[in-house]
């Protein structure tokens, strides 16, 4: 049969109205925090849960962390899917709306790049002190006493990691799965955020920590090639990006965030430095506040080419019949 393309108004119906709107609402409205933000409310949920883990016994603390990944991703996976079905039955349009506020809850751009842009004119104005607020909901790591220097660097490095973690990677798996995909995944990476790392949750929450690194395996390099794109979009240099994301990526503990990070260093021609961890890039220019504002356009480029990405995948098929 021979391939029949359609109207571009097959965009506004379906998945792709879903994202759109979604969208539209992430441009209107932010992340606005609220402790009944369901992200909040999940976490909220998994602390409760968590008060009662065994302790002082690592392979029950394994056994009870990986229960209780499966379990919480598997409820939000199916009672998202379920919801959205029942709606479905009572009034399309109710349906696609009540995807796109789901969807909206998965991913969050406009906020980094608020906090990112605030933490570079506090750091240069007031110092690191006065950038505490949003280097904290910028980075996981203990912002008393970095340099500036360092200071700059975390940010530079969270804008990477979280283009990928708080806006790639849900909308790939909102492709491949839909609105549950997506909340699923927000699920795997709030509680990795909250147990999967070492120390206190050293085997509690290994299974989480595993669980968040396959999750993310592809988007990581997603976004680094998005990146490399975004580079040259944003008038620097794409050649440097790709071969210090290729050389570096791997000096990072995590599998997947090196990814990111490195092609942002070989963008923006700056040594990103967690120190006593990894050093990424040449040791060129140092990392400042000004290097956290030119990171700022190649990741908008880079979530606009994950859009245009994704809406294509997803319009393929009504366009083309």
């Amino acid at each position: 049969m021979e391939a029949r393309i359609e109207s571009p108004a097959a965009l506004l119906s379906g998945p792709a109205a879903v994202l759109l709107l979604a969208l539209g609402l992430e441009v209107a409205l932010g992340d606005p925090v609220s402790r009944w933000h369901p992200v909040a409310l999940f976490g909220r949920a998994i602390s409760r849960v968590l008060r009662v883990a065994p302790s002082h016994s690592p392979r029950r603390e394994l056994a009870y962390g990986a229960l209780v990944v499966t379990l919480a991703v598997a409820f939000v996976f199916v009672g998202t899917a379920v919801a959205l079905d029942l709606l479905s039955t009572v009034a399309a349009p109710i349906a696609v709306l009540a995807g796109a506020v789901m969807l909206k809850t998965s991913f969050s751009f406009r906020q980094l790049d608020y906090e990112a842009a605030r933490a570079a004119d506090l750091i240069e104005r007031d110092g690191v002190l006065a950038a505490r607020g949003p280097l904290t909901a910028l980075v996981s790591r203990d912002v008393d006493g970095l340099s500036p220097l360092l200071a700059a660097s975390a940010a530079v490095e969270s804008v990477a990691e979280n283009l990928s973690d708080s806006f790639v990677a849900p909308i790939f798996y909102y492709v491949i799965l839909g609105v549950p995909g997506a909340l699923a995944y927000r699920a795997i990476n709030t509680l990795d955020a909250m147990i999967g790392y070492h120390g206190r949750y050293e085997f509690l929450g290994r299974a989480t920590a595993r669980l968040d690194d396959l999750a993310n395996l592809i988007p990581a390099r997603l976004t680094a090639a998005l990146l490399v794109l975004a580079s040259g979009l944003a008038g620097k240099n794409p050649r440097a990006a790709l071969a210090i994301g290729l050389r570096d990526h791997q000096r990072t503990e995590s599998p997947n965030a090196g990814w990111p990070m490195a092609v942002m260093s070989g963008a923006l021609h700056v040594q990103l430095e967690k120190a006593g961890h990894y050093r990424l890039g040449e040791p060129a220019d140092d990392p400042s506040p000004e290097a956290i504002r030119r990171a700022l356009p190649i990741a908008r480029w880079g979530a606009g080419l994950a859009v245009a990405l994704a809406l294509l995948v997803l319009a393929a098929p009504a366009l083309v019949r």
